[in-house]
């Protein structure tokens, strides 16, 4: 079958974005399936696809089955709020576009933005077509927990689309526990539920890079390696306290690593010069490649949010599972799955959050056990390999997919056939 695939911040591995959606794509070509992906241009992001605009948009294949619609809408984390909800719209309408006239047997649409639903519910529809939809975070509930959209207007108007996107898909797919449970909490039978969180991607992380560590991290420092977007949701202020507390005992053979771009960066970087933290470096994005290298000359890798009850389970964040791909321990600072999943494995920190002291303590102890932190890592890289393969993953994804055609006395229920 043909596979009409909506994700508006794709990217293939050789840019600094996450990769789920092309490794998925990959899968489904080469479980004999053809893909056509539309995307905009993320910033940090390779579509791969080089050539010129044409009217706001390019395409090409980039690979044998896969085919890439580009359109000319930048978008970055660094974006106000008004102009990433008018890139988010003309993104959902161009796609419609596309849904209405396009020729496929199924249309998929990952979030975030929520957005992404709105040509997978025009195709249902209009077109009859079978429509998966996957949720990578619930809208509006999180942005509603931090605090970001306040207007109840907007708030009821993204719960309308949330639910009609919901309603309007044959099957879903949450990528957390709580993503499921929210899903399921609109009234969507858990049959129709998959959870299928992200993945590790060991052929990347496992195939003997090249280390590499930046300029003023001895070989004999404990490294610690944030890498990901520096935005609010990601709460690396605690990070820096923590670091100001480590540099207060006087241990300056830590250092705190942080690789990314985002809209707090700037700020989280004046607030270091301010602090005269000497033990913090900032990083601009690598690729998956250049990425691997530096995880392979890593201790620990850092997987922060903001104290959000509403994350605890509601998130599937991809810099855990590369961090478990590289073999890495993992200090999490906020309960939850990931705090479980962690204690349960053995395979790392899980402290409290707001506490810095916590925070601080555990990376001595990381620094001090060198043998207990390699063991811990040794775990990580089982369990890797044991429950996040991205293989298994994508072959989860792919056999989720392929109940792919409606019979004609079926279009008006949600029951796929084979």
């Amino acid at each position: 079958m043909k596979v009409l695939y909506f994700h508006q911040h794709f990217s293939t591995p050789k840019g600094a974005a996450g990769i789920r959606s092309y490794e998925m794509a990959k899968r489904l070509v080469e479980r004999g399936h053809e893909v056509c992906m539309v995307c905009g241009s993320y910033k940090g992001g390779t579509t791969g696809l080089t050539g010129p605009f044409v009217r706001g948009k390019r395409r090409g294949t980039i690979q044998p089955g896969l085919e890439v619609v580009e359109f000319d809408l930048s978008y970055g984390n660094s974006d106000g709020f008004i102009k990433r909800t008018a890139t988010f719209l003309r993104f959902a309408l161009r796609s419609v576009a596309i849904a209405l006239t396009e020729r496929y047997d199924l249309v998929f649409a990952t979030t975030t933005p929520l957005t992404a639903g709105i040509p997978g519910i025009f195709a249902r529809w209009l077109r009859g077509k079978p429509f998966v939809f996957e949720v990578r975070d619930l809208w509006p509930e999180l942005p509603k927990a931090m605090g970001v959209i306040r207007n109840p207007v907007v708030l009821s108007g993204m719960s309308v689309l949330e639910w009609a996107s919901y309603k309007s898909a044959h099957r879903l797919i949450g990528l957390s526990p709580g993503i499921v449970d929210g899903i399921a909490h609109r009234g969507i039978p858990r049959s129709s539920i998959a959870l299928i969180p992200n993945g590790c991607d060991i052929d990347i992380f496992g195939a003997n890079p090249e280390p590499w560590r930046p300029e003023g991290v001895a070989d004999t420092d404990l490294l610690a390696v944030f890498a990901g977007t520096h935005g609010k949701a990601n709460g690396l202020d605690a990070v820096l306290d923590a670091a100001a507390e480590l540099q207060r005992r006087g241990r300056q053979d830590i250092k705190i690593l942080l690789v990314g771009q985002g809209a707090t960066k700037q700020g989280l970087m004046q607030k270091a010069e301010t602090l005269q933290l000497n033990n913090v470096i900032f990083h601009d994005p690598v690729n998956k490649t250049r990425l691997a290298g530096l995880m392979a000359a890593t201790d620990i890798g850092l997987q922060t949010l903001a104290n959000v009850p509403a994350f605890y389970y509601g998130t599937s964040p991809n810099k855990f599972f590369d961090y478990l791909a590289s073999g890495l321990p993992v200090l999490n600072n906020y309960p939850g799955w990931l705090a479980e999943v962690i204690a349960k494995h053995q395979c790392g920190f899980a402290v409290p959050p707001d506490n810095p002291a916590a925070f601080a303590d555990a990376l001595e102890q990381a620094a001090d056990g060198r043998e207990a932190l390699a063991q811990m890592g040794q775990r990580a890289l089982a369990l890797a390999k044991a429950q996040f393969d991205r293989k298994i993953l994508s072959n989860q994804f792919v056999d989720w997919l392929e109940y792919g055609r409606i019979t004609k006395a079926d279009q008006g229920s949600r029951e796929f056939v084979k």
